[in-house]
């Protein structure tokens, strides 16, 4: 399996394709939430910044989990009151290329790297537990970047992993990304179960073209963003479609809240680059019941806070406080919302 590092002409193509496929929310009726901003709450020690700040997590005692580009892919973590704990795996040969960060119910950190097609689980202390996918050993020669049809996808191979989620019984969901097009389950053990699409892209229910985000609710069923098909997708436990929803823009990431009573929480995030006219399609975040009912929104893209330059993820295990994940401005924000308004409007689902 290679990795896929992108020349310079392939990441120009890679923007624009993802620029172009960023689609306007059709929704109406949606009633804005009222919220106040708490930028650069986190603060870091001296000499250092954060980069890409592409994925935030939290753990039972309010930690802050920033996984950033940088020099290279670093893993801070914060108090809740933000000031500087640590840094987990410096160094760490699963670190290449950030693109998700998750805590699960016992506090373990996870962490999706798509340069090195790997999902790490640390302890809370910071030490390796399980590793799933292979890095692309360097005796193999230079990496390319891919062209043709994908490779068949594999139980234990990965292509470009973007999330990791869990459900109550420990199975763990990744969304296997940006070259396979799948959502694959395996037991708390890493052991693979199933897998929803395959290496190749497809627009019917359970398939999937690009799931850029995953999370699990508390049923067990799986919430995907699935990116290039302008759509969410929930699944049941054993990957089996359930529903899509459809008029909520780009599926960018999906968040789903802990405690008894859970929402979720879908991003239409402005597109990486901002082309002409994307601001003003585009850049809300949707709050939403686990029915589809959606609540409200809130939300615009700026490059001053409190507008937000492409959330790629979102922390939302406090549904009134959420932490969210800026790769544009290289930026960590916490929106406090205000009480939800009755429900209203219902997400377009077939």
């Amino acid at each position: 399996m290679t990795r896929h590092l992108l020349s310079m002409f392939a990441a120009v193509l890679l923007l624009a394709g993802s620029a172009s496929a960023q689609q306007k929310a059709t929704i109406a009726g949606v009633p804005d939430i009222p919220f106040t901003s708490v930028p650069n709450f986190l603060k870091l020690p001296a000499g250092e910044s954060l980069g890409e700040a592409v994925a935030v997590a939290t753990n039972s005692k309010g930690n802050v989990f920033v996984y950033h580009r940088r020099d290279t892919t670093r893993l801070f973590e914060f108090d809740k009151n933000g000031a500087f704990i640590k840094e987990i795996g410096k160094g760490y040969y699963g670190f290449e290329f950030a693109h998700s960060v998750r805590v699960d119910k016992d506090d373990n950190i996870w962490t999706v790297d798509e340069g090195t097609n790997l999902i790490t689980k640390f302890s809370p202390d910071g030490k390796v537990l399980m590793v799933i996918g292979r890095r692309p050993p360097a005796v193999d020669g230079p990496v390319v970047s891919a062209s043709g049809p994908n490779p068949p996808a594999q139980k234990y191979i990965l292509c470009r992993p973007s999330d990791v989620g869990f459900d109550p019984q420990g199975n763990i969901f990744v969304s296997d990304g940006y070259c396979n097009n799948r959502v694959v389950k395996y037991d708390r053990n890493g052991r693979f179960v199933a897998q929803a699409g395959s290496e190749k892209a497809g627009k019917a229910l359970g398939e999937f073209n690009l799931p850029h985000g995953l999370q699990v609710d508390g049923r067990g069923h799986v919430w995907v963003a699935d990116r290039t098909n302008n759509r969410y997708q929930e699944l049941d436990n054993d990957l089996k479609p359930i529903r899509e929803i459809t008029n909520l823009g780009t599926g960018w990431t999906v968040c789903v809240s802990a405690g008894p009573h859970q929402y979720v929480f879908f991003s239409n995030s402005n597109p990486n680059g901002n082309p002409p006219g994307s601001w003003q399609d585009t850049g809300e975040i949707y709050k939403a019941e686990l029915d589809g009912t959606i609540l409200g929104k809130f939300g615009k893209p700026g490059k001053i806070a409190p507008g937000f330059q492409v959330v790629h993820k979102i922390d939302c295990r406090n549904p009134n406080e959420l932490i969210l994940g800026e790769i544009e401005s290289w930026r960590v924000q916490k929106y406090i919302l205000q009480p939800t308004p009755p429900r209203t409007a219902r997400g377009e689902r077939r």
